[in-house]
C-alpha cells in the first residue's frame, strides 16, 4: 500500500514497480492505487482474505484494520521503487497484524492495531516519525476550523456589528449576524479539540480518537479546574499525546478472547478519556490555574514601572499561546484596567494581539516558496482575521511548527507592545486590531498602526529567516528528497498543510516527498498531506499470494495499464498524432535535446518550450512557480526521469511539454541518478482537477518501463517521440 498526503507520481511508480517485481518471481499481486484521482482498483474483502500478505509502504497513517490476521510490511514509499524485490520476499515473513507481536511497526514490519508507521529501513525508505505525523494530522483537520470559524467572526463584526460610543464593536442579539458569529465562534470552539483528537487517532486510530477530542475540549476549558482561561491550543497538543500513547498502552493490556470485540468500541474509549480527564482536571489544570493567578498578580505589580518593559512583557504573553492561559492572564490584565481609568494597558495588547495572525500571513507572501499551497491559502485568511484582532488565526502556523513560529510570533509581540507603550497608545475597549483603531476606540492611532506593523514585519521576517534556516539544515532539496520529506504540507501545515489525512479504508504506498506530485490544497487540510489535504493523498495498496504456476500473475491487477515493459511493440503507433496524453502534449511541445544544462535554466527552456502553443501569458511566472514548487521538494522521480510541474495562471490551459538531454541534468532525484527525461506539466489553477492528475498517474506508470523509456530516449525525432508517447493510455 502507498499514501502520502500531496503526492501521486510515486505511488503509481511503486505500484508498477511492484507489479513487475511480482511477474518476475512468479507472485500473483493487486494493487490498490488511492490517489487525488481517487480509489482504483480496490482491493476486496476477498482479496484480502486470499492474501498470503499485505505491504504498505506510507508516509502518513493508513487504516489498516482490514488486514487484522495477516502478515504485514511496513515501509517508506522510496522502498517500494527502489526494491521491490526485496519487499516482496521480507512481506511473507512479517509479522502477523494485530496479533500479539505488538504495536510497532518501528523495523518495517507489520504493525499493531492502530500503530502510526515508524522507520521502515533506510535510505529513502525511512518514514517521518510518529510524534511529526501525529501532530500534522492534529493540523490539518484543524484549519478548515479556524479558517471558517474566523472568517465567519469577523465577516458578522465588519456587516453586523454597531459602533459604540466608547469605540466597541457590539451585534445586536437575536439578529441575522449575532447567528453568524454564534457558529463561527462555535467553529472556534471545536478547533482545539479537533487538533487534540486527530493528533491522538493518529497515534491510537479509532479508539484514541473520543479521548483525545474530550480531553481537548478540557484543556480549553479552564472553569473545569478553576481557571480564568484554558490551555489553548498548548493543552490540545499535550492532551493529544496523552490520548493516543494512553490508548497504545491499553491496547497491550491481555484481556479474556472474549471481551477483545468490545475494547476498541467500549472499553478503551471509557477507560482512556475517564483516566486522561481527571489527570488533567486534577494534576495538570491545577498549575495551569496557579499561573495564571500569579502571572495577573505579578503584571498588577508592575503598573508603574516602565512602559517599554510593561509593553514589551505584555506583546510576549499575548504572542505566546494565543488564547492560552498566558495569552489571557495579559488580555484580561489589560481589559480589567480600564474600567479605572488607565487604558494604555490595553492599548499595548490591542496593538500585540494582531500581530500573530498579520506576520504570518505576510510571511506565506514574502517567501512562498516555504509554504505549501494550503499554508499559503490559510495565511490569507490569517492576514483577515488579523484585522479583526483574531489572533487564532495564526495557530495552525504555531502547531505545525512551533519552534520556529512561536519565538517569532513574541518577537514581534514584544515590539508592538514595547512601541505601543513608549507612544503611549491607549485603547477603550476589551478588543485589539486594527478595527478597533478604525471604529475610534484608540488613541493614538499613527502609532497604533506603526506599532502593529513593525510588529508584523518582524514577526514574518523572523518566521521566514527560522524556517529558512531549519530546511536548509535539513540538507537542501536533494537530502529532503533522499528522506523523503513531504513536499506540499507543512504543514503546512501543515501542512500545514495540508493535511495529514487518512485514506477511507485504504491503505497505501505513497511518496513521502511528493516528488512529481501535482500540489492539490487539501479541502479539509488537510494536510499538509500534504498533505495533507484532508489533505490530497496518494495511496496504493499492494496485496501479494504465491504462485504455484510461475504465470505472469495479472490477476486482473488493471493498476498495471499494461506497462509491463514488453518489448512486443504493439499499439506503438496508436495515438502518434497530436492528441498524445489528451492532445496537452503536441509536437510543438517536444524537444529532442535541451541546451541546459542545469535544473533551473532546463526549466525555463522547457517554459519557452510550451509558450509556442500560445497557452503561456507569463513565462516568467511559470518558472517561478515550478522552481517554488521544487524548493519544497524535488520533482527528480530516479530511473532518469523529471517531472516539474505548476499549478498557476500564467498558463490560459493545460500544456505538457517534453524534452530530453544527452548529459542528464542533477535534478536531486532520491536514487541520484541524472534527469535525461524531462516532463513539464503547466495547469491553470482553475482547471487543476482530475484530468491532470490522471495524466501525471498514467505517466508515473508507463515511464517504469525500462523498455519503454529506452525507446523514447533512442526516438530519432519529435514524431518518433509522439509515437512512443501515444503508448499512453
Amino acid at each position: 500500500m502507498t499514501a502520502c498526503p500531496t503526492g501521486i507520481a510515486h505511488t503509481y511508480m511503486a505500484a508498477e514497480k511492484l507489479v513487475q517485481a511480482a511477474r518476475s518471481l512468479g507472485h500473483e499481486i493487486k494493487v490498490e492505487t488511492q490517489g487525488s484521482i481517487g480509489a482504483e482498483n480496490h482491493l476486496s474483502d476477498n482479496d484480502v482474505r486470499d492474501a498470503d500478505a499485505v505491504i504498505i509502504a506510507a508516509d502518513k497513517d493508513v487504516d489498516r484494520s482490514r488486514f487484522v490476521g495477516k502478515r504485514v510490511l511496513a515501509v517508506g514509499v522510496a522502498k517500494g521503487i527502489r526494491h521491490p524485490e526485496q519487499l516482496l520476499e521480507r512481506a511473507r515473513s512479517a509479522p502477523v497484524y494485530g496479533g500479539e507481536e505488538g504495536a510497532g511497526a518501528g523495523n518495517g514490519a507489520g504493525a499493531g492495531v492502530g500503530a502510526a508507521p515508524a522507520a521502515g529501513g533506510s535510505g529513502g525508505g525511512k518514514e517521518r516519525s510518529v510524534t511529526y505525523k501525529a501532530l500534522m494530522n492534529g493540523v490539518s483537520y484543524m484549519i478548515p476550523f479556524v479558517v471558517v470559524g474566523g472568517l465567519l467572526i469577523a465577516i458578522s463584526l465588519a456587516l453586523g456589528g454597531h459602533p459604540q460610543a466608547d469605540g466597541g464593536l457590539v451585534i445586536p442579539d437575536g439578529s441575522f449576524w449575532k447567528h453568524v458569529n454564534d457558529i463561527g465562534v462555535i467553529g472556534f470552539t471545536l478547533m482545539v479539540p479537533v487538533l487534540s483528537g486527530y493528533i491522538a487517532y493518529a497515534i491510537g486510530d479509532r479508539p484514541a480518537l473520543v479521548p483525545g477530542m474530550i480531553g481537548g475540549w478540557i484543556a480549553n476549558t479552564g472553569s473545569l479546574y478553576d481557571s480564568k482561561a484554558g490551555a489553548g491550543f498548548i493543552g490540545a497538543i499535550v492532551t493529544g499525546f496523552l490520548a493516543g500513547y494512553l490508548v497504545q498502552w491499553i491496547k497491550k493490556v491481555k484481556v479474556p478472547k472474549f471481551a477483545r470485540p468490545i475494547m476498541p468500541i467500549i472499553v478503551i474509549p471509557i477507560v482512556a478519556t475517564t483516566v486522561l480527564g481527571l489527570f488533567f482536571i486534577y494534576v495538570i489544570g491545577r498549575p495551569i490555574s496557579w499561573v495564571f493567578t500569579h502571572l495577573t498578580d505579578w503584571l498588577g505589580g508592575m503598573t508603574g514601572s516602565s512602559a517599554i518593559l510593561l509593553g514589551a512583557l505584555l506583546g510576549l504573553m499575548i504572542a505566546f499561546d494565543m488564547g492560552g492561559p498566558v495569552n489571557k492572564t495579559a488580555f484580561l490584565f489589560g481589559a480589567g484596567l480600564i474600567a479605572t481609568g488607565n487604558q494604555t494597558v490595553m492599548g499595548m495588547c490591542a496593538a500585540a494581539i494582531p500581530v500573530m495572525p498579520l506576520g504570518q500571513g505576510l510571511a506565506t507572501l514574502v517567501r512562498r516558496r516555504l509554504y505549501s499551497e494550503q499554508e499559503r491559502e490559510t495565511g490569507m485568511a490569517a492576514l483577515f482575521m488579523g484585522l479583526f484582532g483574531i489572533s487564532e488565526g495564526a495557530i495552525p502556523f504555531a502547531a505545525a511548527r512551533p519552534a520556529q513560529v512561536i519565538p517569532a510570533n513574541m518577537l514581534g509581540g514584544a515590539v508592538a507592545g514595547a512601541l505601543a507603550g513608549t507612544t503611549g497608545v491607549t485603547d477603550a475597549v476589551p478588543h485589539g486590531g486594527p478595527i478597533v483603531a478604525v471604529l475610534g476606540a484608540v488613541g493614538g492611532v499613527p502609532a497604533f498602526f506603526l506599532a502593529v506593523v513593525a510588529g508584523s514585519v518582524v514577526t514574518a521576517v523572523t518566521t521566514v529567516v527560522l524556517v529558512d534556516v531549519v530546511e536548509r539544515r535539513k540538507g537542501g532539496v536533494a537530502a529532503r528528497a533522499a528522506v523523503g520529506v513531504e513536499a506540499d504540507v507543512a504543514p503546512v501545515v501543515v501542512g500545514v498543510g495540508a493535511g495529514v489525512g487518512r485514506g477511507g479504508g485504504g491503505g497505501g504506498v505513497a511518496s513521502r516527498t511528493g516528488v512529481g506530485a501535482v500540489s492539490v490544497p487539501a479541502g479539509h487540510v488537510g494536510a499538509s498531506g500534504e498533505e495533507v489535504d484532508g489533505a490530497a493523498a496518494d495511496s496504493a495498496g499492494v496485496e501479494v499470494a504465491d504462485r504455484a504456476d510461475g504465470g505472469d500473475g495479472s490477476d486482473g491487477s488493471d493498476g498495471s495499464d499494461g506497462s509491463d515493459g514488453s518489448s512486443d511493440g504493439a499499439g506503438r503507433d496508436e495515438g502518434a498524432g497530436s492528441e498524445v496524453l489528451s492532445g496537452y502534449l503536441t509536437g510543438q511541445t517536444v524537444k529532442t535535446q535541451l541546451v541546459a544544462d542545469e535544473k533551473e535554466a532546463a526549466i525555463r527552456e522547457m517554459a519557452e518550450l510550451v509558450a509556442g502553443t500560445g497557452k503561456v501569458a507569463d513565462v516568467d511566472e511559470l518558472v517561478r512557480v515550478a522552481l517554488a514548487r521544487e524548493a519544497q521538494g524535488t520533482t527528480g522521480l530516479g530511473e532518469e526521469i523529471a517531472i516539474p510541474h505548476a499549478k498557476t495562471d500564467a498558463v490560459t490551459a493545460p500544456v505538457v511539454g517534453f524534452a530530453r538531454s544527452a548529459d542528464g541534468i542533477d535534478w536531486g532525484s532520491p536514487d541520484g541518478t541524472r534527469a535525461r527525461l524531462v516532463f513539464l506539466i503547466s495547469v491553470p489553477e482553475a482547471a487543476a482537477g482530475d484530468e491532470h492528475l490522471r495524466i501525471l498517474a498514467l505517466l508515473s506508470r508507463k515511464l517504469m518501463a525500462a523498455d519503454f523509456r529506452a525507446r523514447l530516449q533512442g526516438a530519432e525525432d519529435e514524431a518518433a517521440i509522439l509515437r512512443v508517447l501515444g503508448e499512453i493510455q
